[in-house]
């Protein structure tokens, strides 16, 4: 597999906005959330531009400096999970538009979103649940915060969505 050198410099480039965004996540506690999920879009970006393979390694490139650099380990934790979401997400959408055979292709993709995100979320809920929350969780808040998982999901897909179609697609055409 060879690797034209605009797409190497690329996804090197794009691996330095994507660590230094793990980094300020760890640096500015109040925006924390919002550089991960945007750390977790560059993943997105190098999976569109480069294909799943590249974007795999470029994930795995991404969380090991980000281990390596970030202050706190437990955003690059976070980081890991939105990731792999976002590979999982892509995939399938990937393999859904080469099906021949699916109906409702929308309806199973957000099926299959669901799935992925929660096959990560809800082992976090239910054994490591101080990853989410410091105090003590009761079943009532074990399903709030299970509930609110959802509601998260749902406005951080729309928000990639609407970042893939309208934010990257200006800068793509004004980088190429």
């Amino acid at each position: 597999m060879l690797l034209n050198a605009k797409k190497m410099a690329f996804l090197g480039l794009l691996l330095s906005v994507d660590v230094l965004l793990i980094i300020l996540g760890g640096v500015f506690d109040f925006n924390t959330l919002f550089l991960l999920v945007a750390a977790a879009f560059c993943v997105g970006i190098a999976i569109r531009e480069a294909g799943i393979v590249l974007g795999i390694g470029f994930y795995i490139a991404s969380v090991l400096l980000g281990f390596f650099l970030a202050p706190n380990k437990l955003y690059c934790i976070t980081y890991a999970g939105m990731g792999l979401y976002i590979i999982a997400r892509e995939f399938a959408g990937e393999k859904l538009a080469k099906a021949k055979g699916t109906a409702n292709r929308t309806a199973a993709f957000w099926i299959i979103k669901y799935i992925a995100f929660n096959l990560m979320y809800v082992p976090i809920l239910l054994f490591f649940p101080k990853l989410i929350y410091r105090g003590t969780i009761s079943n009532a808040l074990r399903i709030f915060f299970l509930a609110a998982g959802q509601i998260v999901l749902y406005i951080c897909d729309r928000a990639y969505d609407y970042f893939q179609i309208n934010i990257w697609e200006k800068v793509r055409k004004k980088i190429k």
